[in-house]
């Protein structure tokens, strides 16, 4: 399945995966696998039934259970099932307290949502504190400074932000909000122009 996956033959992989599953249905790694090519593919509800089985078999001691607690809250979040994405964010982190990824994706959730905002921030700072060269957790510092209104603080962590991630066009967006609200409106207008440049999503 994974060569298959590697290859680019996504349908062949979850077929063999599942094969898998009728034949060893013990074993919540190859479900969690199956979990994940879904996922990847946003075939999210059948991705979180492989992670519901996957954790319903799985040691309460395996040290693989925050990362399938965390992918199973993305399909949640990515099925604007937020009470429960929230709920599995936070069991991802009762195992793996410090894991720079949960605290971003749940801190920047929140901002997002503009909920808990000061432990929004709390969380995305120790994120950055783990991987302060990644530009997608740096992003979301200036961000979250952005929703709180703190707008001089958030240029030098948006601007970070966009020199480890040139040419991501939300980076670049956000750079031009953030330059737009300290009133640095030529700079701010040709960020967004950059950001169109390179064909986001609508």
């Amino acid at each position: 399945a994974d060569a298959l996956n590697k290859s680019g033959n996504v349908d062949a992989a979850i077929e063999v995966l599942q094969t898998l599953n009728r034949n060893f249905p013990e074993l919540p790694q190859s479900f969690a696998t199956l979990g994940d090519t879904l996922r990847r593919i946003e075939r999210n509800q059948e991705a979180n039934d492989a992670y519901h089985k996957a954790l319903a078999l799985i040691p309460e001691n395996s040290p693989a259970l925050w990362l399938i607690y965390y992918n199973r809250a993305i399909t949640y979040h990515q099925m604007d099932q937020w009470p429960e994405a929230e709920a599995d964010f936070r069991k991802a982190l009762s195992f793996q307290p410090d894991q720079p990824q949960v605290l971003n994706y749940l801190g920047y959730s929140l901002v997002e949502r503009a909920e808990k905002l000061d432990e929004a921030l709390d969380m995305i700072e120790r994120a950055v504190t783990a991987q302060p060269d990644n530009g997608a957790i740096v992003d979301s510092l200036d961000w979250v400074y952005f929703q709180l209104g703190r707008y001089e603080d958030a240029v030098e962590p948006m601007e970070l932000a966009a020199t480890l991630e040139p040419v991501d066009p939300i980076l670049l967006d956000h750079l031009g909000d953030v330059y737009w609200a300290v009133g640095r409106e030529i700079e701010a207008t040709f960020q967004w122009n950059r950001a169109l440049s390179f064909d986001p999503e609508e």
